[in-house]
């Protein structure tokens, strides 16, 4: 290149621009200082143009990293030089330098800092323009691995600082998109960079960061979560702030976008995290109200598995309040009806037609309609049931509960997914978690909302299966009339109101409880639950407690019928037997059936007289049990003629296992009354009678030494006296009124069909064998 190339420089200063040492670019640089301030003293700004695109094109973009560092001694040279004037030169000054932030060359990275600080010093807010670009330069230079340019990018970083907090011109919207990329940076200065920016941008009064926040919020969640404590101490910090602001500025929040942010953090596994985002969600709540109900699947799913107590003190108690503020927001208002689309600008109102489409609804006036998404937030409980921890499920059964209270209407609307869900919960190992379920369910099966409505019938299942057959006498499949159903029978004509259910049963108990549609679908899947448990070898007391526990929680009557009804037409022979045992000892022993013990006891009314034949129906399946049943309601006559056909039936080991068991439960204090009544021989003839037909039955075990001695204790002088004169009246217990229009003729026709189809089956099972 010609001398006259690079004029106005002379040729000495480029000279000594371009050498390798340090002072004799610095005595360019001077030199270029002189030649600047005579042009601008002159006004020659064409001149002035001319040495700055020399400095960068030619020196600044050179291969030479000699040149390069001249070029920027020169150009910060030629800043100092302008003084006021470099206002109208920034471009020039600066756009040759940036670049080389990034140069390989460690030293040319450190003289363009440099430059760049003297440049920024002289113009001060006029370089602004171009933050971005020194932004995204100082934000690589920061984490640089030579620590005299890092140094060096420090000190250019405060510049920087100092020059936007003083401005009133710093374009936030423009610098977003740099901020929201660079806000996702590993290196620990490079986050240590962005925090404190953000912190500076937060602290300018004319700069409104609650704008820019959602676009950062997830970035400074991931830097919270760095390894090193002071970038998590200077996050959190900035975080706090930002929440102080959201509490006294919460108008000009986006509650919605950065809600889903803080649901996702939710789920971190660190725990400073977790707990801040719980925290922010719940300040949210506070203050953005029903607003976040748009957001409530998200937040218990993400809340419901913190409460654990694996979980760390802070997170839980942070994941408790969250969860107690969320079910403050549901209200009655939530159960009602969706109301049509409507428009905030014309008010007119839309049809509804897809319902699938989010759509923002709006009220007659205006106002945007916030309603909790029913389906939505049952579909995320019903899947944490099924897969969390047990005590998450604990909390699921809560928020079920509390929907069950709040929303009934819209919870029923969607019971075919919660209801199955429920069904398979009962399983749980967990006994606080069966018990909280069996709440639930008992909740279900006796909310007025659960009766059937023309909304409600098209969210019910159809029944498992059909409870009985139409029992008209037909002829069966041989040409033979089939019998004719025993319960239609067994309470005599002319007493119209202690008949029993029509032979026809439907799926709707007919409850005098308030009890719905869903009590029968329980009971019915609760006994299936049973069957696939009888299979198994395992101890059977899930079933007791179930059984006892909802004994308490809904009528027990009620509980005993349904099983009843549905055992009587139970193919599955073994099993039904088995269960009239169950039910049978959770009956008598159980203090949660005391008062349906007194109703069988006493039979005093119609209604207990038809709880008496409809649990005979069933408990035909057990012999003992029967008889136990007349023992329990002093049917002793019936006693008897049960005991006479035990002779016909097969005794075996269970047979008498059974009957040891009555022994026992005849012993206990259930039964007292039935042993005073052994002290009135003459009017409790076929009491006796039934106890030492059982005594008879027995081999000469201790079940047979434990009820001889009972026996003994009857005064011997009355049975001589019975034995004397022969007593031809019914017994006292056989004379009550309402139990003389009992047919227990009819009764025992039916216990004789059951332990026929019992024989037969036992001779079909020895035949496959």
């Amino acid at each position: 290149m010609n001398d006259k190339d690079f004029a106005p420089l002379t040729p000495i200063c480029v000279k000594n621009l371009s050498d390798r040492l340090y002072e004799k670019r610095k005595t360019g640089a001077i030199e270029v200082e002189r030649i600047v301030k005579d042009l601008v003293t002159n006004s020659k700004r064409s001149q002035i143009k001319r040495v700055l695109k020399i400095l960068g094109d030619d020196f600044a973009l050179s291969n030479n990293p000699n040149a390069r560092n001249g070029g920027f001694i020169g150009l910060a040279a030629s800043a100092i030089a302008l003084g006021k004037e470099a206002n109208n030169y920034v471009e020039d000054l600066i756009r040759p330098v940036v670049p080389s932030f990034t140069d390989q060359d460690s030293r040319v990275r450190y003289y363009a800092c440099e430059a760049l600080y003297n440049i920024c010093k002289v113009c001060r807010g006029f370089v602004l323009p171009y933050f971005n670009e020194i932004f995204d330069g100082v934000s690589k230079l920061i984490a640089d691995t030579e620590v005299n340019v890092k140094n060096g990018a420090e000190v250019l970083d405060r510049l920087i600082k100092d020059i936007v907090t003083e401005s009133s011109s710093f374009d936030l919207k423009a610098f977003i998109p740099l901020l929201r990329e660079r806000v996702y940076a590993r290196d620990p200065y490079a986050r240590q960079f962005i925090v404190s920016w953000v912190a500076v941008l937060d602290a300018v009064p004319d700069i409104n960061m609650l704008v820019l926040l959602p676009e950062i919020l997830d970035g400074l969640f991931k830097i919270l979560g760095d390894q090193k404590p002071e970038i998590r101490k200077m996050c959190e910090n900035v975080l706090k702030d930002f929440l102080n602001s959201i509490d006294t500025n919460p108008a000009e929040v986006k509650f919605e976008g950065m809600s889903n942010i803080l649901i996702l953090n939710c789920h971190n596994d660190d725990e400073i995290i977790q707990c801040t985002a719980m925290t922010w969600l719940t300040v949210f709540i506070s203050k953005a109200g029903r607003t976040m109900l748009l957001n409530a699947p998200g937040i218990i799913k993400a809340v419901l598995p913190c409460l654990t107590n694996n979980s760390p003190k802070v997170v839980l108690d942070a994941a408790r309040k969250l969860n107690s503020e969320m079910k403050t927001l549901i209200c009655e208002q939530d159960d009602s009806p969706t109301p049509l689309l409507g428009s905030p600008i014309d008010g007119e109102i839309k049809d509804q037609t897809d319902t699938d489409k989010e759509e923002i609804i709006y009220d007659k006036t205006g106002d945007r309609v916030i309603q909790l998404d029913v389906k939505n937030v049952i579909s995320v409980l019903c899947h944490m049931l099924e897969n969390g921890h047990f005590q998450s499920k604990i909390a699921v059964l809560d928020w079920i509960n509390h929907l069950l209270q709040k929303v009934p209407n819209k919870t029923f609307l969607n019971m075919d997914i919660l209801f199955p869900a429920l069904l398979r919960c009962l399983t749980d190992e967990s006994e606080e978690v069966v018990l909280l379920d069996l709440e639930a369910l008992a909740e279900i099966s006796s909310n007025p909302s659960g009766q059937i409505t023309p909304d409600l019938q098209m969210a019910v299942e159809k029944p498992p299966r059909e409870l009985t057959p139409d029992r008209k006498d037909k002829k069966d499949k041989e040409g033979k009339k089939r019998p004719s159903d025993p319960r239609q029978s067994a309470v005599r004509k002319g007493d119209n109101s202690s008949k029993l259910p029509k032979a026809k049963l439907t799926v709707e108990y007919e409850s005098k409880h308030g009890l719905n549609v869903y009590f029968t679908k329980f009971m019915v899947s609760l006994l299936d639950m049973f069957k696939v448990d009888q299979q198994s070898t395992e101890p059977k007391e899930r079933e007791y407690f179930i059984i006892r526990q909802l004994s308490h929680l809904l009528n027990a009557e009620d509980i005993f019928q349904s099983f009843s009804k549905i055992l009587v037409i139970e193919e599955d022979l073994d099993f039904a037997k088995k269960m009239v045992q169950t039910l049978n000892t959770i009956l008598l022993t159980s203090t949660e059936l005391f008062g349906l013990r007194s109703q069988l006891k006493t039979l005093n009314s119609q209604d207990s007289c038809s709880l008496f034949c409809n649990l005979y129906m069933s408990w035909c399946h057990s012999p003992i049990a029967t008889v136990a049943l007349c023992f329990l309601s002093q049917n002793y006559s019936h006693a008897c003629q049960l005991l006479q056909t035990f002779g016909d039936l097969e005794v075996t080991v269970d047979f008498l296992k059974e009957i040891d068991k009555l022994v026992q439960l005849i012993e206990s204090p259930i039964f007292a009354y039935l042993r005073l009544q052994l002290l009135d021989v003459q009017n409790n003839q076929d009491l006796i009678k039934s106890l030492y037909g059982l005594l008879m039955l027995l081999p000469q075990s201790e079940a047979f030494k434990l009820l001889r001695y009972r026996l003994d204790c009857i005064p011997h002088y009355q049975l001589a006296l019975m034995n004397d004169k022969q007593k031809t009246k019914s017994s006292v217990a056989d004379q009550r009124p309402f139990v003389s229009h009992l047919n227990f003729l009819d009764l025992l026709q039916h216990f004789k069909q059951v332990q026929e189809k019992h024989r037969q089956k036992a001779i079909a099972v020895k035949q496959r064998r």
